[in-house]
């Protein structure tokens, strides 16, 4: 037992100094902080008023996932929205009054056209749904990441959404031979086609964050990508707190155009605003 603590000891010394050093090879090439997003900070009381005045409803779906959580309790918080609605699987238990207002609409995605007004009179929707391969099987995961998300989007803008905002990963492209990166790019692409007046795709990278269910080759993961953002910022993880509030403070900026990706770099920007 002695020599495994000692083993163990060593291994996390060499893990340290093993981020240290890719931490200082990577802030090297680390990529400046977007201009458009340096001067946010500055005008964004302003705009969470002004677009607060506006008395606009929002959905989110996905609410029980990882971001979900995070993006619905920033919501909350910052008090922009007069409505909020989760439309999901299935309904969510929460303790805190702050989320005793909440509207919950429980729908069976396989079905989603008899839930149609489920998605009508909103104003903004939230995309945070998906699985994985490993979870789901192949099948499961395009079902969820693709097919749902699809049929989601098509009736929030029929029901007359206006503004829709997806997670999505970076590295999504359609025509790449990997199913995750292949699936996001496809849906990604294919919203678009829809027409939202406004329509955002966010693409961060590794999501640092602490699951409920974790496995130990994901803990050492986040353990070793925590590390490395503790003393640089990179261009490869993320924590999930900074992408919740790029997807609610991007949601008051006026775009430049009607479709737009936030890659990494922007993301990291905004959400730290």
């Amino acid at each position: 037992m002695k020599q495994f603590f000692t083993t163990l000891g060593k291994a996390t010394g060499f893990f340290t100094v093993l981020i240290v050093a890719i931490a200082a090879v990577l802030s090297y090439f680390d990529d400046p902080e977007p201009v458009k997003y340096k001067s946010m900070a500055q005008d964004m009381k302003s705009l969470e008023e002004n677009f607060k005045q506006q008395n606009k409803s929002c959905f989110i779906l996905g609410a029980s996932g990882e971001t979900g959580k995070v993006l619905l309790k920033e919501l909350l918080e910052r008090n922009i929205f007069s409505k909020i609605t989760l439309i999901g699987r299935r309904q969510l238990t929460f303790e805190d009054k702050a989320y005793e207002n909440l509207v919950q609409e429980v729908v069976d995605f396989e079905k989603l056209d008899d839930y149609a007004a489920a998605f009508q009179g909103h104003d903004v929707g939230y995309c945070c749904l998906g699985t994985t391969k490993a979870k789901a099987g192949a099948e499961g995961f395009i079902r969820v990441d693709r097919d749902y998300i699809l049929k989601s989007a098509e009736l929030a803008k029929a029901g007359g959404c206006s503004q829709f905002h997806l997670q999505s990963s970076r590295g999504a492209d359609k025509n790449s031979n990997f199913l995750y990166l292949k699936i996001k790019g496809q849906v990604d692409a294919k919203i678009e086609e829809f027409g939202f007046d406004r329509y955002s795709v966010y693409r961060p990278g590794v999501l640092l964050v602490d699951r409920q269910e974790s496995r130990p080759t994901e803990w050492l993961a986040r353990k070793f990508f925590n590390g490395l953002t503790s003393v640089c910022s990179t261009s490869m993880a993320i924590p999930i707190e900074v992408v919740a509030k790029a997807m609610v403070s991007n949601t008051l900026i006026q775009p430049e155009q009607k479709a737009e990706i936030l890659e990494h770099k922007d993301i990291t920007a905004l959400g730290k605003k």
